[in-house]
């Protein structure tokens, strides 16, 4: 099974495809799509829709792991923005046909580390272990893979419960 794990941003948007295989799970990639040189807000988001679709068809997941946007921001742009570059994959993931989940940040946190409050240190540290991995490209990378990781405890019955 793949599952992708998505961190969307405007400016940087994090990726990584798992393979999910039983209790195993192992990077296929991940990486970052960005749209930082590019100025017009629709063209950002244009780019995001196409480079999402691109990893989409290659990859030919069975899910799309994402985290939920909070329900109160102390800027609310913020939270638009944001609205906007999760709308984009969940477009691409609608026309693709590919299941998309969405995930509170909390109950990532603790499917991974057992604490809904854990630290960005502590969740990159779980999926340094849980992945065998020594380093992540960016934190970006780092949140997608926690997304998909979720995922897939949830698929095991070993993710926390909402």
């Amino acid at each position: 099974m793949i599952i992708v794990g998505i961190d969307p941003g405007l400016h940087i948007t994090g990726y990584s495809v798992l393979e999910s295989k039983g209790h195993n799970a192992r990077v296929i990639e991940a990486g970052i799509i960005k749209t930082e040189g590019i100025k017009a807000f629709d063209k950002k988001l244009a780019e995001l829709f196409s480079e999402a679709g691109k990893i989409i068809k290659q990859f030919k997941p069975d899910y799309i792991a994402i985290e939920e946007l909070y329900s109160h921001y102390v800027h609310p742009k913020t939270a638009i923005i944001m609205g906007h570059a999760r709308g984009m994959i969940f477009l691409q993931a609608a026309l693709c046909n590919v299941s998309i989940v969405s995930y509170a940040s909390t109950r990532i946190k603790k499917s991974l580390t057992g604490n809904g409050r854990a630290t960005k240190i502590q969740v990159q540290k779980m999926i340094r272990t849980l992945l065998g991995l020594s380093e992540f490209s960016s934190a970006d990378t780092a949140d997608a893979m926690a997304a998909a990781l979720c995922h897939h405890n949830a698929l095991l019955g070993k993710g926390a419960k909402r």
